[in-house]
């Protein structure tokens, strides 16, 4: 059984009248590559500062590496974490920064720096000024600076964001090679699916402070499977015919129009032919697979159907 590196039981933040974290659960395990996933102002960042510390919980309580509460600073060591932009300085170069970090951190081999800077690919840029750094490579320095005290897990904020695709994959790349090379555990935010799906082996989705979906890249891709969309003017009436007609209960109501069904793929006439026969108004039927930006959308209508 995978050892558990973080568990959050009913984790609560609040500020004052505002709930930013509303009592949330999830495990990550040792290996994992963890995909947070919510939009700006979901919850991300305050999941992250909360079981790092950074900010005090409300209520609730979580755990890192199996440990009791008694040994929640000693575990904290093993974290490494890129929550909020660190304070480079812009004149320094990308080793003397880093060693300027090493020196807060009591690091006191200073090779670590080099072993780090080898594993964000940044050794032949460290003797360059961060001031001239492009935006990916002051993103993989940060990670440099996170990995620098040779950490078991490491969270990384909306490490993606503002890059251009090539600065992407050259984070993907090394996130990776952290991960399958390191063994390092890695929880990641963003509010981009597609590509955190290029890179993660588990998802949460959070909306308003909630979990509203936790699961496995396997269930996300059976999620988005192919199905059928029926656009109808009565959602209650077609799903009634779905479940006496057709006999299925593998369907999922999607707004007030639109039904998804993942039975009789290869025969959407039939359906129609059933929906018309019990004089059910078919705006549109056909078959479709789901996008991952389109099932984020449907989580999201689903938890605010004002939305």
């Amino acid at each position: 059984m995978n050892k558990t590196v973080l568990k959050t039981i009913n984790l609560t933040k609040k500020y004052k009248d505002f709930t930013a974290l509303d009592h949330v659960n999830i495990t990550i395990h040792k290996g994992d590559i963890y995909g947070l996933i919510g939009r700006n102002g979901a919850g991300k960042t305050t999941l992250m500062k909360t079981v790092t510390t950074l900010t005090e919980k409300s209520e609730g309580s979580f755990q890192l590496f199996e440990s009791t509460p008694e040994e929640l600073t000693e575990s904290k060591r093993r974290i490494g974490c890129l929550i909020e932009s660190p304070a480079f300085f812009a004149n320094l170069t990308v080793a003397q920064n880093l060693k300027y970090y090493a020196i807060q951190k009591g690091i006191v081999d200073h090779r670590q720096i080099d072993q780090a800077l080898t594993l964000v690919d940044l050794t032949k840029q460290k003797n360059k000024k961060f001031k001239n750094l492009s935006l990916g490579m002051k993103q993989r320095l940060g990670i440099a600076l996170a990995i620098l005290d040779n950490p078991d897990f490491i969270i990384l904020d909306e490490p993606i964001n503002g890059l251009d695709p090539i600065g992407i994959k050259e984070i993907r790349d090394t996130l990776k090679k952290l991960n399958e090379e390191k063994g390092i555990t890695l929880l990641i935010s963003s509010h981009i699916l597609s590509e955190l799906y290029l890179l993660a082996n588990h998802f949460c989705f959070i909306e308003r402070g909630k979990v509203i979906k936790e699961l496995s890249k396997e269930e996300l891709d059976l999620e988005c499977s192919k199905c059928i969309v029926i656009q109808v003017k009565d959602t209650k009436k077609a799903t009634v015919a779905l479940e006496k007609e057709l006999h299925t209960t593998n369907y999922k109501v999607i707004d007030k129009q639109e039904i998804r069904l993942y039975d009789y793929l290869d025969n959407s006439a039939h359906v129609n032919k059933i929906l018309n026969k019990k004089e059910i108004d078919v705006i549109s039927i056909y078959e479709s697979g789901i996008s991952l930006e389109e099932y984020f959308d449907t989580l999201i209508k689903e938890e605010n159907p004002s939305c």
